[in-house]
């Protein structure tokens, strides 16, 4: 499936483990946002992805999908139950997520298992950043084992958040709605999960 120069990974590499977070109440709003569960990313970055997917097996690692297209309006919801600039991108910016050039990824290792980064996805605190003091040794390797994952397959990532990579000159692709929508906060509230 192919939309506004969006491509579905899930079908584009069926070996990609896929938990949308934000289709679920496991984020930090603690309710899902997005109305369809879709994976999608901008071609220009599922081709990254295809080279971090190569690069991940070799290593012995499989990707974890956590996040990748995200619609304005979901962007708005995040805004509002975490407006720190920090760590979501306000509305008046854009998020690379709304251009579908950026992916929120985690790796699992050769048994199945997630590996330990150190610190959950979406803890928005200075833990998540890609390099904090305080992070365990072992969880700090997992997070530069991902960094070069990612950076080896034309991803750069960013000052604050270990899980998140992007396409470099991100912001320079538009921002693309109308693909699929979101829960409202208040029809949220109202999804059993």
């Amino acid at each position: 499936m192919e939309s506004k120069n969006l491509i579905d990974i899930a079908e584009a590499f069926p070996q990609l483990v896929i938990d949308l977070k934000y289709a679920t109440a496991d984020n930090i709003t603690g309710r899902p946002i997005y109305c369809d569960p879709r994976c999608l990313l901008h071609t220009d970055a599922a081709d990254a992805l295809e080279k971090s997917i190569s690069i991940a097996k070799v290593a012995g690692y499989r990707l974890l999908v956590l996040d990748a297209y995200r619609p304005p309006s979901a962007q708005a919801v995040l805004w509002e139950a975490c407006p720190d600039p920090a760590y979501v991108v306000p509305l008046s910016r854009g998020s690379n997520h709304s251009r579908g050039t950026a992916i929120d990824v985690t790796l699992i290792d050769e048994y199945g298992a997630i590996v330990d980064m150190g610190t959950g996805f979406d803890e928005m605190s200075d833990h998540s950043h890609p390099y904090h003091p305080a992070v365990a040794v072992q969880a700090q390797r997992n997070r530069l084992m991902l960094n070069a994952i990612m950076l080896g397959g034309g991803f750069t990532g960013i000052a604050t958040e270990w899980w998140h990579f992007e396409l470099p000159g991100a912001e320079s692709y538009p921002l693309i709605d109308g693909v699929f929508g979101c829960y409202s906060s208040s029809q949220a509230e109202n999804i059993s999960v």
